[in-house]
C-alpha cells in the first residue's frame, strides 16, 4: 500500500505518529554527521527494539466559530477619591479651626478659620486674584464671586456678570452678616478657597495656631474614582470617555469612563501603596469615574481590576490558540477533520484574545472541525 494510501485511511492520531517517526528518522541521519559507528549501533538498536507509544496528549478538537472578539489590558487599579492635590490658604493671620479628616466640605461652607473667622468655600476654575470692591475694573473674578452669591441665596444684581456694581457690594454685606465677618462690602483671596467642586479632606497638614498662609490640607474630590496606571504606550486605549471594565473586590463588575490620562514620574493616590512612586519611569496615571458611584457599595480605599479594551473585532471566525500552526516555509494554518482524515488550510491570524484568535483562510467556515492542542 503507498504512503497517500495510508494516509487517506489514517486519523489524525496515526498521523501525528507519522511525523514524530519522520523526525526520528531525520535525527538519525543526523548523528551519522558525528560518525558512522555511532550510526550503526543507533540502527542496530531501532532495528532490535519496538517504538514506544507516543506519550504526548490525546488529540482534542475545536469548532471553528464566528463571534465578537476583543482584545483587552488588564490592570491593578485604586479605588478611592482620585489623586490629592495640596490646598493651601491664602489670608495674614493665625489658624484657629481646622476640619476633620475625611470631612466633605460644599459650597458656602467654612473651610478653616483665621483669627476666628471663617473662610469658606465657593466653587470654580479661577481662584481670586485681587481685592474686589465697588472700584474695581470689570473681570472674570467679579463674575464668579457673583456666581457663588446667588447660589448661595444672595443675589439682587441680575445675571452674573464681569461688573461689580452697587448691587453686588449689597449682596456681599449681606453674606457677611450671615457668617458673622465685618460688613465691608469687599473681598480678597484671602476671604475664600475656589476648588471647582465640593472637596473632601484626605489629610490635614497644618496645626492650629500655626501661619494661615501655607499649605493647610491635602483634598480630594468627592466623587468615587479608580486610579491605575499604564504604560505609556497605552495612550492609545485610555483616551478620555472610553469606557472599561472594572472588577470590584467582592468578584462583582461595574463599568467606568476614562477622565484624564496624563503621564507622570510618580502618583500622590488617595491611599498608601496607590500607584507611582518617586524615581520610578514615567508612568501613564488614569483616572476613571464610575458609571454607577453605588455599585462601589461600602468599599473604602481597595484594590480592584481595571480592564481595557485596546482592539476589537465583530463577527469573526475564531479558533482556540493551540489550534494555529506555524508552517516550516512561513504563514500559519490549522489542522481540519473531515469524516476521520486531516488535511491543513493555510490562515492569517488577526485579533488574539482570551485564549481564541481570530482567523480567515480560503475554505475556512463557520462549524468545521480543527484540530488543537487543548
Amino acid at each position: 500500500m503507498t504512503e497517500e494510501a495510508e494516509q487517506q485511511g489514517a486519523g489524525p492520531a496515526a498521523l501525528r505518529r507519522r511525523r514524530r517517526t519522520r523526525w526520528t528518522i531525520v535525527t538519525v541521519a543526523g548523528l551519522a554527521v558525528i560518525g558512522i559507528g555511532a550510526t550503526v549501533v543507533l540502527s542496530s538498536a531501532l532495528a532490535d527494539t519496538e517504538p514506544p507509544p507516543p506519550t504526548g496528549p490525546e488529540t482534542a478538537t475545536a469548532t471553528v466559530r464566528k463571534t465578537d472578539l476583543a482584545e483587552t489590558e488588564t490592570v491593578t487599579g485604586d479605588l478611592g477619591y482620585g489623586p490629592r492635590r495640596p490646598l493651601s490658604g491664602r489670608a495674614d493671620g493665625t489658624l484657629t479651626g481646622l476640619p476633620e479628616t475625611g470631612e466633605v466640605l460644599e459650597q458656602g461652607e467654612q473651610v478653616y478659620t483665621v483669627d476666628a473667622k471663617p473662610v469658606v468655600l465657593f466653587y470654580g476654575d479661577l481662584p481670586l486674584y485681587r481685592e474686589l470692591s465697588s472700584d474695581v475694573d470689570n473681570g472674570p473674578d467679579v463674575e464668579l464671586v457673583e456666581r457663588n452669591l446667588a447660589e448661595l441665596g444672595f443675589g439682587g444684581f441680575g445675571e452674573p456678570d464681569e461688573n461689580f456694581t452697587w448691587a453686588t457690594e449689597r449682596a456681599l454685606r449681606n453674606w457677611q452678616e450671615s457668617l458673622g465677618l465685618p460688613e465691608t462690602g469687599e473681598i480678597g483671596p484671602g476671604d475664600v478657597v475656589v476648588q471647582p467642586e465640593a472637596v473632601r479632606v484626605a489629610e490635614v497638614t497644618a496645626e492650629l495656631g500655626g501661619p494661615a498662609g501655607a499649605e493647610l490640607m491635602r483634598v480630594t474630590g468627592n466623587r468615587r474614582l479608580v486610579t491605575a496606571e499604564l504604560e505609556l504606550s497605552g495612550q492609545s486605549i485610555a483616551k478620555p470617555d472610553t469606557a472599561v471594565e472594572i472588577e470590584l473586590p467582592d468578584g462583582s463588575s461595574t463599568t467606568g469612563k476614562v477622565v484624564s490620562a496624563n503621564p507622570e514620574s510618580g502618583s500622590d493616590g488617595d491611599q498608601q501603596g496607590g500607584p507611582g512612586g518617586g524615581g520610578q519611569e514615567a508612568k501613564l496615571e488614569v483616572i476613571i469615574a464610575l458609571d454607577d458611584e453605588q455599585a462601589a457599595g461600602e468599599f473604602g480605599a481597595v484594590p480592584v481590576s481595571v480592564t481595557f479594551t485596546s482592539g476589537t473585532a465583530e463577527g469573526v471566525l475564531v479558533v482556540p490558540i493551540g489550534a494555529l500552526l506555524a508552517l516550516r516555509e512561513g504563514g500559519h494554518a490549522v489542522e481540519v477533520v473531515e469524516n476521520g482524515e486531516t488535511r491543513l488550510v493555510e490562515v492569517r491570524p488577526g485579533l488574539f484574545a482570551n485564549g481564541q484568535v481570530e482567523v480567515t483562510g480560503e475554505g475556512l467556515t463557520e462549524g468545521m472541525t480543527v484540530v488543537t492542542t487543548s
